[in-house]
């Protein structure tokens, strides 16, 4: 038996028990109670497929005749005709499976014209684990057909992860997104219309260009794209400076560098920026200092653009150092050590040496610090003041009294212009150059030191922010310890008492208010975590070493989930998943789903720039040696992506964390997370429970984060100096 044959049969055996075994229909229960095992054939909504098929869905039998073709396919020698012919059979039976999920609904034909056509059918529920199967088993017919007809040299293993990556954008990317626009040229009576997006374009609150003449505010559209490049620039330097005074000085504080540029990222932003009001806005304490000691009133100047800004620049400051810490650890020190022996000076060797070096980490925090800034909900939400930005004008379009879902589309569209563009510009500056220092040689030299005009200035820089970020967060801690902040300073536990009590009358009882969203909100963010950082580093190394057809449409798609705000993520995944084929509202999977595909992206540049470094014939050397790809991604080139991988997990556990604009319309009374309880309690106006509440995550996140990075280790790229061998050693 031939490998190709091998791996065939392994998913004939999963079509089938798909077909025989599991539920085809959505348990309600949830499947994973397995309470469907006892009337899987007595209970109707819960027979697998070929029993509802015989049963009188006749939409089924296409599929189970797709199976039986396969079976006899088996039999036939592998080669390209037995792969045109894989092809096929995967395409039709994932065209039809979402033919029929879209076609027919709860109540029978989803469309008047089918009725018209075929009569009446009766109605069918959501897919379940059947049909999940049975389509991934599809799927990896289509992989395994390329493969048998030569594509990608034959590798299935990259073509199946290509093909399941395709699926899983396709249903938890493009599908929700299409759903929201199809709503923008939809009446409220479902019928067709343009006139909502023909005057939404032309709006000039979204085009104006007033503020230039100082006859007017700019619009919207104009005051989002600058406030992203100045946030985008300004948290790229800062996420330099700290990685280079992390990795290039004798800083003394090294290990608190590294807790506080990760502060703020485990931080609901909402209490972020009601610290920066207590310190900064009108009635602050900084502002009274000020007005104390020099007699200037400072007004009203935290809100608006100028405080939205400082609160993107704290807030995602970390980002672009985890992004770059990496990168600039992976300069080769060898290079450097030849510079300045052929007699260059540290700073031209950092100038034209180290600097050139770092260009792929720097152009992907530019990036992530452009798209966060463009996604960001929070911060605008508390500081925006009277001049919104694109993120809060879609959700007042959409929740506010407009109910304007063309609106919402058009201004999320425009997000996507400019987010598509810095994608564009950013791979046509990259493009054609060759960045990699990380070879199969060794590497035993140490990094140059900075040369004194950067590293005063960068320590100056570094030291000021450190200062003010522990100015903030004391703050924010204080207010966990007082019953009203800043009315009454009196000190109290009673917020955490009421957060977190726990009772020992009659056994162990978790009596605090916050107990329920905690653990659900722990529970969900590190089930997210893995498969987050998994996906988005299985698709870097896709993107980066492979070649296949539609990889800039593959990977624009992934960069547009995370360029969406989370306000329209949230609302789109309502819409396309609130009813069949997919029905996942009110369920923890919505919320694990929205967290990985929203979050993936920063692996997936986070993976690209790292991989940018590593000299492909890495990969090369594996493969003549006779690894398959499998094997050489998991032994060759996961160890030496550790930076990336905890940047990824440390990311993504930490957003599925703090995440609210999404979370707020996908949280449920059994599944609530911790941000959307912390504005319920805001609402409310309990803001020591909400304060307490945040600083116990904050504890909770840095617990977690430490045990990744212990879990994952370090990526050594070189001996150690005591591990290496004196010039006598050697010459013995």
């Amino acid at each position: 038996m031939n490998a190709d044959n091998k791996r065939l049969d392994r998913v004939l055996a999963g079509a089938v028990l798909a077909l025989l075994i599991l539920p085809w229909y959505r348990v309600r229960s949830g499947f994973f109670s397995f309470d469907w095992i006892g009337g899987i054939f007595s209970n109707e909504q819960l027979r697998p497929g070929l029993v509802q098929a015989l049963g009188g869905r006749w939409q089924l039998l296409p599929l189970i005749a797709l199976i039986l073709w396969v079976l006899v396919l088996r039999r036939a020698p592998s080669g390209p005709e037995r792969g045109r012919r894989l092809v096929l059979i995967g395409a039709l039976g994932l065209g039809w499976l979402a033919i029929e999920g879209l076609a027919i609904g709860t109540r029978g034909w989803n469309w008047g014209l089918l009725e018209q056509l075929f009569g009446e059918i009766g109605g069918q529920q959501a897919f379940g684990a059947g049909a999940v199967v049975l389509g991934v088993a599809f799927t990896c017919f289509i992989s395994f057909g390329m493969a048998e007809r030569g594509a990608l040299k034959g590798d299935a293993f990259v073509l199946t992860a290509i093909a399941v990556l395709i699926l899983l954008v396709t249903v938890f990317v493009f599908y929700p997104i299409l759903s929201i626009f199809t709503g923008a040229f939809q009446d409220l009576d479902g019928s067709f219309t343009s006139e909502g997006v023909r005057k939404n374009i032309v709006d000039p609150k979204i085009w104006s260009l007033a503020c230039l003449t100082g006859s007017g505010n700019c619009g919207v559209a104009w005051r989002t794209l600058f406030l992203a490049i100045c946030t985008a620039t300004a948290t790229t330097f800062l996420g330099l400076a700290f990685a280079l005074v992390a990795t290039r000085t004798r800083y003394p504080f090294k290990k608190g560098l590294r807790l506080l540029t990760i502060l703020p990222i485990i931080t609901p932003p909402f209490v972020v920026g009601l610290a920066l009001t207590m310190l900064l806005g009108r009635s602050g304490t900084i502002t009274q200092l000020i007005q104390s000691a020099t007699g200037m009133e400072l007004g009203r100047w935290i809100y608006g653009l100028t405080g939205i800004w400082l609160a993107q620049v704290l807030s995602f400051t970390p980002v672009a150092f985890l992004v770059l810490i990496g990168v600039v650890e992976g300069v080769s020190p060898s290079m450097e050590e030849a510079s300045q022996t052929l007699r260059a000076g540290r700073w031209r060797t950092f100038r034209r040496v180290s600097l050139p070096l770092m260009a792929p980490g720097l152009a992907n925090a530019f990036l992530i610090g452009f798209i966060e800034s463009m996604a960001d909900f929070g911060n605008p939400l508390v500081l925006g003041g009277s001049g919104g930005v694109l993120s809060t004008e879609i959700f007042f379009s959409v929740v506010g009294a407009q109910n304007d879902p063309s609106r919402a589309a058009v201004l999320a569209a425009i997000l996507l212009v400019f987010t598509l563009s810095a994608f564009v510009a950013q791979r046509r500056w990259l493009s054609g150059k060759n960045f990699a220092t990380v070879g199969g040689k060794g590497d035993g030299g140490s990094h140059a030191a900075l040369p004194a005009r950067v590293a005063w200035p960068v320590l100056t820089v570094v030291t000021l922010w450190v200062l003010f970020t522990i100015t903030v967060y004391a703050m924010i801690l204080f207010g966990g310890f007082v019953k009203i902040w800043g009315l009454d300073h009196s000190l109290t536990l009673d917020h955490y008492r009421r957060a977190f009590g726990i009772s020992f009358e009659g056994g162990l009882r978790w009596t605090g208010v916050a107990w329920n969203s905690f653990w659900t909100t722990m529970t969900i963010s590190i089930l997210a975590a893995p498969l987050t950082a998994a996906v988005g580093l299985l698709t870097a190394w896709l993107i980066a070493r492979q070649k296949f057809a539609g990889k800039s449409v593959f990977e624009f798609v992934l960069m547009m989930s995370f360029a969406i705000p989370g306000t329209v993520i949230g609302i789109s995944y309502i819409m396309a998943f609130n009813l069949p084929p997919i029905q996942m509202t009110g369920t923890a999977l919505i919320l694990i789903a929205c967290f990985v595909f929203r979050n993936m992206p920063v692996g997936v540049r986070g993976g690209v720039a790292a991989m940018a470094q590593i000299d492909p014939s890495l990969d090369e050397a594996s493969l003549t040696l006779g690894a398959h790809s499998g094997r050489t991604l998991r032994r060759v080139i996961l160890p030496l992506l550790r930076p990336a991988i905890t940047a990824a997990l440390v990311y993504s556990f930490v957003r599925a964390i703090t995440s609210i604009s999404a979370v707020i319309f996908l949280v449920s009374a059994k599944y609530n997370m911790a941000t959307s309880y912390i504005v319920g309690l805001v609402e409310n106006g309990q803001y020591g429970v909400a304060i307490a509440y945040s600083s116990v995550l904050i504890v909770v996140m840095l617990a977690v984060i430490s045990t990744f990075q212990l879990l994952v280790g370090q990526r050594k790229l070189r001996r150690p100096k005591e591990a290496r061998p004196s010039l006598s050693e050697a010459k013995a």
